[in-house]
């Protein structure tokens, strides 16, 4: 605990970025939860753009948009 997933277009992050995204997520994941950095895991999935509606911003973000676990929402 806790699980961080990232649902994206398929992108080609290099070490570095990946590094740093991970570095950066678990940061905040730490200071913000109080857990040790052990605690954290993290998911990378890539989603074909003509999926993106149907699996991602349909069920995960605008059927939430009205509740309280969805911590942003996009602006587009």
């Amino acid at each position: 605990m806790p699980h961080v997933e990232i649902s994206h277009f398929p992108a080609d992050l290099s070490d570095i970025a990946r590094r740093r995204l991970e570095a950066d997520l678990v940061e905040a994941v730490t200071r913000a939860f109080g857990v040790t950095s052990d605690a954290v895991s993290i998911g990378l999935t890539p989603i074909p753009r003509d999926q993106w509606q149907q699996r991602i911003y349909g069920p995960l973000i605008t059927d939430r948009a009205t509740g309280t676990d969805l911590l942003r929402t996009p602006g587009y």
